[in-house]
C-alpha cells in the first residue's frame, strides 16, 4: 500500500517531468531564425531610411515655401511702403498747391480791404447819395474784414503762418528783396516794408515774402 510520503514524491516527480517538457517545447518554438531576423532588420532599416528621406524632403519643401512666403511678404511690404510714401508726397504736394491758392485769395481780399480802408468819398460829386455810398462801403469793408479773419483762422488751422519781416534782417531763406531804400535810421539789410506777405507751412517755406530792404550808401 502506497504511503502519503510516496504519493507526494510521485507528484513532485510528475510535476518536474511536465515542467521539463514545457521548457523543451518553449525552447524549440521560440528559438529565433537568424536569417529571418537579419532580413526583418534590413527591411526595417530600409523603411526607416525611406521615411527619413521623405521627412527630409517634406521639411525642405516646407522650408522653401516658407522662404518664398517671407520673400513675398518683404516685397509686398516694400511695395506698400513705397506706395504709402508716394501717396504721402502726392497729398503733401496737393495740400501745398491748395494752400497757395488760398494764400493768393487771401492776398486779393487783403488788398481789397486796404483799398476800402483808404477810400475817401469825393465831396463834389454825388452829394445826394454820399451817405448811402459811405454806408454801403463801410458795410462792405466790414464783410471783407470778417472774410479775411475767417481766412486767417483757416490758414492757421492748417499750420500756415505769416513770415515776420518788417524790422528784421533780410533772411534769404524766407524773404526775397525786390526793392531797396536808403534810410540812415536803420542798419544795412534791415527789412523796411513788406510788399507781399510770405508764409510758412509746417515750418517750411510755402511762399517767400517780397520785401523792401534798407541799403545804405555806406553799406
Amino acid at each position: 500500500m502506497t504511503t502519503d510520503i510516496q504519493k507526494t514524491a510521485l507528484l513532485e516527480d510528475f510535476q518536474k517531468y511536465l515542467q521539463q517538457d514545457q521548457l523543451k517545447l518553449l525552447t524549440a518554438d521560440e528559438q529565433p531564425d537568424m536569417n529571418t531576423l537579419l532580413a526583418e532588420l534590413t527591411a526595417l532599416k530600409t523603411e526607416v531610411k525611406a521615411q527619413s528621406r521623405q521627412f527630409k524632403n517634406t521639411l525642405d519643401t516646407l522650408s522653401s515655401a516658407l522662404d518664398m512666403a517671407q520673400d513675398h511678404n518683404k516685397m509686398l511690404a516694400t511695395e506698400l511702403l513705397g506706395q504709402a510714401e508716394k501717396q504721402e508726397q502726392q497729398h503733401a504736394e496737393f495740400m501745398r498747391l491748395m494752400l497757395l491758392e488760398m494764400v493768393d485769395l487771401y492776398d486779393r481780399l487783403a488788398n481789397g480791404a486796404t483799398v476800402l480802408q483808404n477810400y475817401q468819398p469825393i465831396n463834389a460829386l454825388f452829394n445826394h447819395s454820399k451817405k448811402k455810398d459811405v454806408r454801403f462801403i463801410e458795410r462792405f469793408k466790414e464783410g471783407q474784414l470778417m472774410t479775411i479773419k475767417r481766412f486767417e483762422q483757416l490758414l492757421h488751422s492748417h499750420q500756415v503762418r505769416e513770415i515776420e519781416c518788417v524790422g528784421e534782417l533780410l533772411d534769404p531763406l524766407t524773404m526775397t528783396a525786390i526793392e531797396t531804400d536808403d534810410n540812415p535810421k536803420y542798419l544795412n539789410g534791415i527789412v523796411l516794408e513788406e510788399l507781399r506777405k510770405g508764409f510758412l507751412y509746417q515750418d517750411q517755406v510755402l511762399r517767400l515774402a517780397e520785401v523792401k530792404v534798407n541799403k545804405t550808401k555806406a553799406g
